[in-house]
């Protein structure tokens, strides 16, 4: 299998790569100052409690211990996300495909893979948003909240593995 970002030329591939990487950074450091209005008893981990929530009574305690303020916070949040999936993406893509760069085998196999997991990841993160838009505009069924919670735990599992297995390519071996 192909890694999805195989046709970028190789002079383009590190420019790239430490731009989306500085503008992730920059975007997961605005998105901790949204989630601090969002950081209640009921939602210690700010918006990731919201998007964990397996239940609709989990969600409403959620929803229910924010203010109108924070409410705002997050369908802001929730809106942007979906700038961020395309940025985040786009810099773990770039950071499997340079650390699968001149390597063979498995983890080249590896790298190709979770490079489609990265694409994954945001498809999901869109999927799981747009469940909790309608858990948060009061549109919310029993299985929104399911929905998001999956989704979101299928994001997380392809983003830390996708970023495991970038980091080890200073490890492995050609």
């Amino acid at each position: 299998m192909q890694h999805p970002l195989e046709f970028i030329p190789m002079n383009l591939r590190k420019p790239l790569f430490y731009f989306f990487l500085i503008f992730t950074l920059i975007i997961f450091g605005l998105f901790s100052v949204l989630d601090q209005p969002l950081r209640t008893s009921a939602a210690p981990n700010g918006i990731v409690s919201f998007e964990l929530a397996r239940t609709l009574d989990e969600s409403q305690s959620i929803l229910n211990s924010w203010d109108e303020n924070a409410r705002l916070f997050a369908a802001f949040g929730l809106g942007f996300d979906y700038l961020f999936m395309l940025v985040y993406a786009a810099a773990l893509l770039l950071g499997l495909l340079l650390a699968g760069t001149n390597k063979t085998g498995l983890y080249f196999s590896l790298t190709n893979w979770l490079g489609w997991g990265a694409f994954a990841a945001a498809l999901f993160d869109a999927v799981e948003n747009y469940a909790l838009w309608q858990i948060l505009t009061g549109n919310a069924s029993s299985s929104l909240p399911q929905i998001a919670s999956v989704c979101a735990t299928i994001k997380f599992a392809f983003l830390i593995t996708g970023l495991l297995a970038a980091f080890a390519g200073k490890l492995v071996q050609k």
